[in-house]
């Protein structure tokens, strides 16, 4: 048996994992609620998820995806002293964020025309709860990139895209909760 331990094995920052666990437990906590409540109203549910932006929410998945994917690359990058490029595909990766943040804005903008709010039925205090709190993250993990972007080492791009994958994660558990289950 080998005397590494497995917190000398995983990779990337201890506290980050200790917030990205605390962060998940979160979400799935409310996802678990929002999965409780629907149970009592599956119908209500059903005729409110009709509502959503169903492609505009997917588009927002391959955004997310994309960008998590563009993080990744900017620190195998660093890594390999390709510094312009890891630098690069930090801000094209933030920039993927404000668009994910554009289209849930468009979204948000459409639910208020139609007169739709925290009060208009349980699902949509869920969605506005669980995606607002995604959201949150969202534009947290923009500054985050950008601030690795400009002071780029290796382990700060690791960390970065440590928070930054937990919330394409996330967002890969909300998308069909939310959006798809009926």
């Amino acid at each position: 048996m080998s005397d590494v331990s497995l917190i000398d094995e995983l990779p990337g920052e201890l506290l980050m994992w200790v917030l990205i666990i605390s962060e998940l437990l979160v979400f799935g906590a409310g996802m678990i609620a929002f999965m409780g409540v629907r149970l009592t109203d599956p119908v209500g549910f059903a005729e409110a998820q009709s509502h959503l932006h169903r492609t505009g929410a997917a588009f927002n998945t391959a955004v997310l995806v994309t960008s998590g994917y563009l993080a990744a690359l900017a620190l195998k990058w660093r890594e390999a002293a390709r510094r312009g490029a890891a630098r690069l595909a930090l801000v094209a990766s933030a920039s993927l964020g404000v668009v994910f943040l554009i289209i849930k804005g468009v979204e948000y903008t459409d639910k208020a025309a139609q007169g739709i709010g925290f009060e208009t039925h349980p699902f949509f205090l869920f969605y506005y709860l669980l995606t607002g709190f995604h959201a949150a993250h969202v534009l947290a993990g923009v500054g985050i990139l950008l601030l690795v972007a400009w002071r780029d080492d290796p382990r700060n791009i690791e960390a970065g895209a440590q928070f930054w994958h937990m919330v394409d994660m996330v967002w890969i558990m909300l998308f069909p909760v939310i959006y798809l289950l009926g």
